[in-house]
């Protein structure tokens, strides 16, 4: 991994405006680095100014069901106007937001 990782990653986060969500893969594909989305989330814990609550995964899951971060992320989103559907899951279709200039990868797009 280069050193203009991280500050690509953040880049491309700063880019999503509120009331939208991107994923960890997406924000790694923007960086250069397809599958490597686990690499995204030690960016976020490197870089706790970014707006992490944007961050999702590729199927608008919430990372750490059960914990307070899991809790406080959902309050941060719904504050913001993301809107969740009943599964729980961010609805991507509504406020999944591309990355880079490109287009939401598939796993983004499917219901």
């Amino acid at each position: 991994m280069d050193a203009g990782f991280a500050e690509r990653v953040a880049d491309a986060l700063r880019a999503v405006p509120a009331g939208h969500v991107t994923s960890y893969g997406a924000l790694a594909a923007a960086a250069g680095w397809p599958h490597h989305a686990r690499h995204v989330a030690h960016v976020l814990k490197a870089m706790p100014a970014l707006p992490w609550q944007r961050v999702v995964h590729a199927d608008g899951r919430l990372a750490r069901p059960g914990s307070e971060q899991h809790d406080w992320q959902r309050a941060l989103l719904e504050h913001e106007g993301v809107a969740f559907l009943p599964s729980g899951r961010v609805d991507l279709r509504r406020c999944g937001w591309p990355v880079a200039g490109g287009s939401m990868p598939p796993s983004m797009t499917k219901g």
